[in-house]
């Protein structure tokens, strides 16, 4: 695995995360829009090519692989891609007055922006295999790794680097989610009393998945494995989830089903958890129909903030994180729990053999993914 929060790389992410350190700072990236809480990986925002390509290079020195990887699949996503760099140039050429007579030369685009996620890590890997960019709103992260998973089952590929990198702190993102009143004015809560909305972030988490007699034959670091998953869509409304969560249920239960597993099986629940009125209260009762007994809950969001896209990766990262550490990360920022959860407020020291994540985007896009901890 390789990537990037607003706390650091993913090994010093997942520790923070432990210890119940947030990476949101209130910042002011665009002196025309209020500070908002963020969670950036530096003092400005980050540009998407720069953060793919050090991820990459992080996954792969992790797995220990070195290029050229001719047969390996690629699928790395983002759901708004090279968004900031493309406000960018619009704002540049209304400036010039490049708009006033003839939409500017579209070679002039291309130029400018080179490469998508998926293409610059496939220069990386020097793939000749297939690229591959499923978008899905806020489950783009899930649905990356799900396709990937699939390019393996059928026999395309034996090797698929999976995941997907944001960088959605860009004035019009910014704009967009305050006038939707979905932006948190101080922190961001999940599942808390008080939650004021979501923080936007940056983020790249990727992932290699691998045949395991491969990845056994090199005597590969082996963090998990993808059991199945569950893909739904609501088609109800442009942002506001379906009232009964019906297209949400599915999702999950299909993932349950694929994987074999009952809803006792799973030991901890990576939730969406955006801190928002609205999500929140439907995916925590979501959770409180399908799973009766109760189990384990947090969302990581408090600590790294919303990475639209990248978010369901990163939450893959930190449920392989969580089985191979036994340890269970904390729903950093909540104080007060608005529902009848087993919401974990302190690092839990406990057994985890399946762990479920779940992501739900704009659009009704749900996902649901189920790990298990690697037994040889």
């Amino acid at each position: 695995m390789g990537g990037r929060s607003s706390l650091g790389t993913l090994p010093t992410s997942w520790r923070k995360l432990l210890q119940g350190e947030s990476g949101l700072r209130l910042q002011q990236p665009f002196p025309t829009l209020p500070s908002k809480p963020l969670g950036m990986l530096g003092s400005q925002p980050t540009e998407l090519s720069e953060l793919t390509h050090q991820a990459v290079l992080m996954t792969l020195e992790d797995a220990g692989l070195t290029p050229p990887l001719a047969d390996c699949g690629i699928v790395v996503s983002s759901s708004r891609a090279q968004q900031g760099q493309l406000e960018q140039l619009a704002t540049q050429w209304a400036k010039q007055g490049s708009f006033s007579s003839s939409f500017p030369n579209p070679n002039a685009w291309y130029a400018a922006l080179p490469y998508t996620p998926g293409t610059l890590a496939a220069a990386l890997c020097g793939s000749h295999g297939p690229v591959l960019s499923p978008m899905a709103a806020c489950a783009t992260g899930i649905a990356a790794i799900a396709r990937g998973v699939q390019l393996i089952r059928e026999g395309t590929c034996d090797r698929v680097l999976a995941g997907a990198v944001e960088t959605p702190i860009t004035p019009l993102t910014l704009a967009s989610f305050e006038r939707m009143g979905a932006l948190a004015k101080q922190g961001c809560y999940p599942f808390d009393r008080q939650r004021e909305g979501l923080a936007l972030a940056e983020a790249a988490a990727l992932v290699f998945l691998e045949r395991a007699d491969l990845a056994q034959q090199r005597q590969a670091r082996i963090y998990g494995e993808v059991l199945d998953f569950g893909l739904t869509a609501d088609g109800y409304h442009v942002s506001a989830p379906q009232p009964e969560s019906l297209g949400a249920i599915a999702a999950v239960k299909h993932c349950l089903d694929r994987s074999q597993l009952t809803t006792p099986d799973i030991d901890y629940i990576h939730a969406h958890g955006t801190s928002t009125q609205l999500n929140d209260s439907r995916e925590a009762a979501l959770i409180q129909w399908l799973f009766p007994q109760g189990v384990p809950v947090s969302s990581t969001k408090g600590a790294t903030g919303h990475s639209i896209g990248a978010s369901g990766a990163l939450g893959v990262a930190f449920c392989l994180l969580a089985m191979t550490d036994s340890h269970l990360p904390p729903c950093v920022g909540l104080r007060e729990s608005a529902f009848d959860l087993d919401l974990i407020t302190q690092t839990r020291e406990q057994e985890c053999h399946h762990s479920l994540c779940l992501s739900f985007g704009f659009g009704g896009q749900n996902a649901a993914i189920a790990l298990s901890r690697y037994s040889p």
